[in-house]
């Protein structure tokens, strides 16, 4: 069985905020001794998705760091685990941004379900803007803001939005 590519789902200029969705299967290396995924798992996840959601943004990281002279380290990573995920589950990642301050960005990380019915993990990460050169904070990019803007909503909001587009109505928690 071939894995399925991670699947993104983007909302358009028309439509109002939604989070990005991609989708990707719990691998072999992510399981521990008890058949279930590993905590720090989660994280390769949350990479994956952090990357994805950027890209749909049209802020790919390759080009936001260069064309703003930028860099985006974390100072806050956050995880709660609900549920555990098995080997070849297929997970939903859903993205999304609650907080796009003046110097920091916050986003979150909901790990589902394929349904979107069970709420395996949820984290979010504070990222701080710094300039490239002296690694001090600095503003957002109004461009930057303004391209994460149509991901940016409220967790329970997220949280309704994916199990409206994936077919569950049961709670994420």
């Amino acid at each position: 069985m071939s894995p399925a590519p991670p699947i993104g789902r983007a909302p358009s200029a028309e439509r109002p905020p939604s989070p990005f969705v991609i989708t990707d299967y719990v691998r072999w290396g992510d399981i521990d001794l008890a058949g279930i995924i590993f905590y720090g798992a989660y994280l390769r996840f949350c990479e994956l998705a952090e990357t994805e959601v950027f890209r749909a943004a049209g802020m790919p990281f390759g080009e936001v760091f260069e064309r703003f002279d930028i860099w985006l380290p974390r100072k806050v990573i956050h995880a709660e685990f609900h549920a555990p995920a098995r080997l070849d589950e297929r997970i939903r990642v859903v993205t999304y941004f609650s907080h796009l301050g003046r110097t920091s960005l916050t986003i979150n990380y909901d790990m589902m379900t394929e349904r979107a019915d069970t709420l395996h993990a949820a984290t979010h990460q504070v990222l701080v803007c710094v300039s490239r050169k002296k690694f001090e904070k600095t503003p957002l990019p109004d461009a930057l803001r303004a391209a994460l803007t149509p991901f940016a909503m409220a967790t329970d909001a997220a949280r309704a939005e994916a199990r409206r587009l994936y077919g569950s109505s049961a709670s994420s928690e």
